[in-house]
């Protein structure tokens, strides 16, 4: 029997989430189907830009977002 792959499924290869025999099967699938291995390179080189990419903001940006809230001059309410 042949198994369709689905984006999603790729995805749980690409985190290790899927069970040993689906793995295989995968592996299997990739193999015989150039496009299923091309939808497979496709994301992996997204999610580790993904996974590469800055995470934290600049000290700029963080800057920028303290002199607004500054600005604001809100006071407590008593």
């Amino acid at each position: 029997m042949i198994k369709t792959f689905t984006q999603d499924d790729i995805i749980r290869f690409i985190y290790s989430e899927m069970s040993a025999a689906e793995i295989d099967e995968m592996k299997q699938a990739m193999l015989c189907d150039a496009e299923l291995e091309e939808q497979y390179k496709e994301l992996l080189a997204i999610t580790n830009f993904l996974d590469n990419s800055v995470s934290n903001p600049s000290d700029t940006v963080v800057s920028n977002i303290i002199n607004y809230s500054k600005s604001l001059d809100l006071q407590p309410k008593v």
